[in-house]
């Protein structure tokens, strides 16, 4: 009983910060607030979500929202929509493709500020995954020095769960280790 006692404030301490996590996981990473642009010089989809991150990208420059679409990695064999954009080969919409170094969401937010400054480019949407919105935002912001809006390609709601413990982690070495471009 004693031992029961002893226990009891541990487990409350750990049963708030794992209900304190759980929000803020929810709020963060499942449903992270949205910053829509109504004009980008540029829409550029992260590699990682493959399929609906470049359809969404598409939709944002046959919208008007941008006048070119950057992708990411677009040659990764893995990507055939993206190779054949790259290629050149009937693309609907202007396209710059770029390999990221390193190949992080921090390397794709560097070589696209380089990118930007040799282009002009004072605006960009970032398309990407829903639960990857605000780490994405966060280092495109640290090395771009141009307005960023981002945009979420549709996932699952189970996706977005399930990546928020990775999420948590990544995002946690962005804000405390890894704090510049």
């Amino acid at each position: 009983m004693a031992t029961r006692r002893r226990l009891r404030p541990f487990l409350l301490v750990l049963a708030g910060f794992a209900l304190g996590w759980a929000i803020a996981a929810a709020v963060i990473f499942v449903w992270p607030p949205r910053s829509s642009a109504s004009h980008a010089d540029a829409a550029v989809v992260l590699a990682g979500g493959r399929g609906p991150r470049l359809a969404e990208g598409l939709a944002l420059v046959r919208q008007g929202v941008a006048p070119v679409l950057v992708i990411s990695d677009g040659w990764s064999p893995t990507w055939p929509e993206a190779n054949r954009l790259c290629a050149g080969r009937s693309a609907p919409v202007p396209v710059v493709c770029f390999h990221p170094d390193p190949y992080s969401t921090r390397g794709e937010a560097a070589g696209f500020a380089r990118l930007a400054a040799r282009r002009g480019w004072k605006s960009v949407v970032v398309v990407s995954s829903r639960y990857h919105l605000v780490r994405a935002r966060m280092l495109f912001e640290r090395c771009y020095d141009g307005t960023v809006s981002t945009a979420s390609s549709n996932g699952t709601l189970l996706g977005r769960v399930l990546a928020a413990p990775i999420e948590t982690v990544k995002l946690g070495y962005a804000l405390l280790i890894k704090r510049g471009c």
